[in-house]
């Protein structure tokens, strides 16, 4: 069953072309089970990463590439300061995908 992945970040000042460069650098192949990625711009400094997986098992099982994806750009987020530290991720199965679309899980 198709799964989500949805990760908050706030990029440091004068760091965002830095922040998108390098996720550009980022080998989506190295992930299985990821169907696509996009990383959406939620305002000033605030981005949302958003990945559509196979399914759930494949989330977790990325979740060491993840981490080290991340220590790549690591460095371009600062703090969110909700006990966090950089990320706030949450991940889960689709109960519904293509929302008025002819898709329905």
């Amino acid at each position: 069953m198709t799964a989500y992945n949805v990760v908050r970040m706030r990029v440091k000042e004068g760091r965002e072309k830095d922040f998108i460069d390098r996720n550009w650098q980022v080998d989506p192949k190295a992930m299985e089970g990821l169907k696509k990625i996009s990383i959406v711009s939620t305002g000033d400094r605030n981005y949302c990463l958003i990945g559509e997986w196979q399914n759930a098992q494949a989330i977790a099982a990325a979740g060491p590439v993840m981490i080290r994806a991340l220590d790549t750009f690591r460095d371009t987020l600062e703090e969110l300061g909700t006990n966090t530290g950089v990320t706030e991720a949450m991940s889960g199965e689709a109960v519904i995908v293509g929302y008025g679309k002819e898709e329905t899980v």
